[in-house]
């Protein structure tokens, strides 16, 4: 009786959903309100005022636009899986500069009758949505309707500032005059996008005029980084200054100067307690080559995904973004400078005209695609330098190498005849074995007898299939090919023998996977030792039944275990600041009091201390793992053993080794395998903490298969390569050392 039941209630079901979707249908047929999907990164007032406009636009159209906000950072590659699918906006709010990547994968259209013009915007914010023609003799089209500008200005503290630099060298003599603990200028130096501004200076760029060459090299990038040296030994800069320190200092009234974006205004306004006053004015000149500093420009823009590019109605969403009434609220609402020519800035706004100015004097981001490329090697380079690691020349020539090894063309085509044929080899042989079991009268009647367990494991099967086995083939399959999955090409083994051979290059040269893989296996073997010894040492204190408040101790441990490993990341990562970080202070308050001096440690300027400093991190988060492990193992100890140990004499140290560790051994095996995997292949740690500091040695390889994917041109097919030699090693290791033999 049950089994029509279930038919009769599926079939129910089944009906409802057509005539739901029949329904559906009918309804948009007779006028239901359309859907648009909008995504963007805004926060605060800017969201504030995009809610506001979709809101008056809805009103006026029987349109619901359904928003969607996102990470800046994980903007790119969310938006590159989900458009290719149809699951994607129908538009979206991103940087300009990220257009030229965002055409070639098609992910972007022109915004034909959206865009009002060219007289409609500023001459900066006109080119830069406007792309070349991809064929031969083509016309170029506009890829966004613009709607804001965004550069990095002059901030200064009137109480420690005299007033708006007129050379950027001022800050080191005002530097002498400043209280100790104050800096002169607040800005991040060791980034690419706020040096900038200093290689402007003399005449430099990221990006070579042709746009697809490295342009961070010459005597303009070596004089530019021999300057932000200069300011950096002289004590006029902070080292190792990130956003977060520079809004700190700032805030605090510990920076006389700092170079930032309107997002400084905005952090500054959060703050509780005193405000700090301060005032903004345009980047000064530098006196060595006597030019203006001029940063880079990014422009906010609407962009269309091509589905959304077909429709009316999402062109008209995009246009009523960018209309002046929309304009003028955003710059009075979100003070955020409006791309547009014909909204002048707010009377009074003295933010807002210091942006403008410097607008007026910036230099737009290019929309190549190669700019991408230009972000890792140019922060390497810069950091080598600020560290003392090498010459400007020598890191612009290396940052150059690298840059090149990036952007070489990728493999040529490969025949997939050999792979089809073993494919259909594999096929043929699996259909012969089970036609051949299938004639076997036991076979079936084992299988027959099998029916009702297969049942119970079926919806398992499915699962697992679904949520590891198809991604893993699917995996495998990528690291055949390259470029995007749509648009890409078979290569056969070719991405393997890059990886294997170094690229051409010397088999332990910086970064080749042998290098990398020496460093992951010693990352694994220290963690998963310390991890042990810590872990079975705890459980090993707090199995003691005579132990006051163990229960307690036992949560308080557990705690880094139970906290997002990324949020663990981030705190220890603050606390190893080079002078800010809690490590830091403890050091040098334990060397005062021992009557000695020490320096302030860089953590990340060496591969020893960086190595350090993950390591540190990592323990912190495993050693749980394995004190809970050795816990529940310990109570699986007979007493009545180790009581016959204590009465034949053995100490308490020959009972721990000879009955106790080789009784708990057996739970302990398949702990140490976990956590060697998981350590292995612990991205966030890495990434979070060092990132791959200095120059990417403390890089493990599921941290450079992250690089080849979304950091060095988007190169999906390497770090598929990457991914499935992980795998097979993992595979590998854990075959060898007979896990499955030693947990039996």
């Amino acid at each position: 009786m049950r089994r029509p039941r279930l038919v009769a209630c599926l079939c129910a079901l089944l009906c409802a959903l057509l005539w739901l979707q029949t329904s559906g249908a009918e309804a948009r047929a007779d006028g239901e309100t359309e859907r648009i999907t909008l995504w963007h990164a805004y926060r605060g007032a800017e969201l504030e005022v995009l809610e506001q406009l979709i809101q008056q636009f809805e009103a006026e159209r029987r349109v619901e636009v359904e928003t969607l906000p996102l990470a800046y950072d994980a903007f790119a590659s969310k938006l590159a899986a989900a458009i290719p699918l149809g699951e994607g906006p129908d538009l979206f709010i991103d940087a300009h500069e990220r257009l030229g990547s965002y055409r070639k994968e098609q992910l972007v259209a022109p915004v034909g009758d959206a865009y009002p013009g060219d007289a409609a915007f500023t001459e900066p914010a006109a080119r830069a949505v406007l792309l070349p023609a991809i064929e031969a003799g083509g016309e170029p089209a506009v890829y966004g309707v613009p709607l804001s500008q965004k550069c990095v200005a002059l901030y200064y503290n009137p109480a420690l500032a005299p007033g708006p630099l007129e050379t950027l060298e001022q800050v080191i003599a005002l530097q002498q005059n400043l209280p100790k603990g104050t800096y002169a200028l607040a800005y991040e130096a060791k980034n690419a996008y706020a040096h900038a501004p200093l290689l402007a200076g003399f005449g430099g760029g990221l990006l070579a005029p042709d746009d697809q060459s490295f342009g961070f090299v010459g005597e303009p990038a070596e004089r530019a980084l021999a300057l932000a040296l200069q300011l950096l030994e002289t004590g006029a800069v902070p080292a190792d200054a990130d956003g977060a320190l520079v809004t700190s200092l700032f805030r605090s009234g510990k920076a006389a100067y700092a170079i930032s974006g309107p997002w400084l205004a905005a952090d500054l306004a959060k703050g509780e307690g005193p405000k700090v006053p301060y005032e903004v004015a345009p980047l000064p000149t530098i006196a060595a080559s006597g030019e203006r500093m001029r940063p880079l420009l990014t422009v906010e823009s609407v962009m269309l995904s091509p589905d959304g590019a077909a429709r009316a109605e999402v062109r008209a969403l995009a246009g009523h973004l960018a209309t002046r009434e929309a304009a003028a609220l955003r710059q009075r609402r979100a003070h955020t400078l409006s791309a547009r020519a014909d909204v002048p800035v707010p009377p009074g706004d003295a933010l807002l005209a210091a942006f403008s100015e410097q607008a007026k004097h910036s230099v737009p981001m290019p929309t190549a695609v190669a700019m991408r490329s230009t972000w890792e090697p140019a922060n390497r380079a810069i950091r080598k330098v600020l560290r003392g690691d090498a010459s400007p020349a020598e890191a612009l020539e290396s940052a150059r190498k690298q840059f090149d090894d990036v952007r070489r063309p990728p493999p040529p085509r490969a025949s997939p005849t050999p792979l089809l044929l073993i494919t259909g080899g594999l096929i043929l042989f699996g259909a012969f074995a089970l036609v051949r079991r299938a004639r076997d009268p036991e076979a079936r009647a084992a299988l027959r007898k099998s029916l009702p367990a297969y049942a119970y494991v079926a919806h398992a099967v499915l699962a697992v299939g679904l949520l590891v086995i198809a991604p893993l083939l699917v995996g495998a399959a990528t690291s055949l090919f390259v470029g995007r999955p749509d648009a890409g090409y078979y290569v056969g083994l070719a991405n393997f023998v890059e990886i294997l051979t170094a690229r051409g290059g010397p088999l332990l040269a910086s970064g080749s996977f042998y290098v990398v893989l020496l460093v992951t296996v010693l990352w694994t073997a220290v963690n998963v030792f310390f991890h042990l010894a810590l872990g079975v040492g705890l459980g090993l204190i707090l199995s003691r039944e005579n132990m006051r408040l163990r229960g307690l101790y036992r949560v308080l441990l557990i705690i880094p275990w139970a906290v997002p490993n990324y949020v663990t990341a981030l705190a220890w990562k603050g606390m190893f600041h080079r002078q800010f970080g809690a490590v830091t202070g403890l050091i040098l308050e334990c060397n005062r009091w021992l009557g000695t001096e020490l320096e302030p440690i860089a953590w990340f300027a060496r591969f020893s201390t960086a190595f350090t400093a993950n390591v540190a991190t990592n323990v912190w988060l495993g050693f749980p793992f394995m004190m809970v492990v050795t816990l529940g193992a310990l109570t699986s100890v007979p007493k009545d053993a180790l009581e016959a140990a204590e009465v034949d004499g053995a100490s308490r140290w020959q009972r721990l080794r000879y009955v106790t560790l080789p009784m708990i051994r057996p739970a302990l095996i398949p702990a140490v395998t976990l956590g060697a995997i998981w350590t292995f292949n612990m991205f966030n740690v890495v990434f979070l903490v060092s990132g791959g500091e200095p120059d990417g040695t403390t890089d493990i390889l599921v941290s450079e298969a992250y690089r080849w994917a979304f950091t060095r041109g988007a190169q999906y097919g390497y770090a598929a390569a990457y991914a499935v030699l992980i795998f097979l090693l993992l595979t590998l290791v854990t075959r060898v050392t007979g896990f499955g033999h030693e947990s039996k």
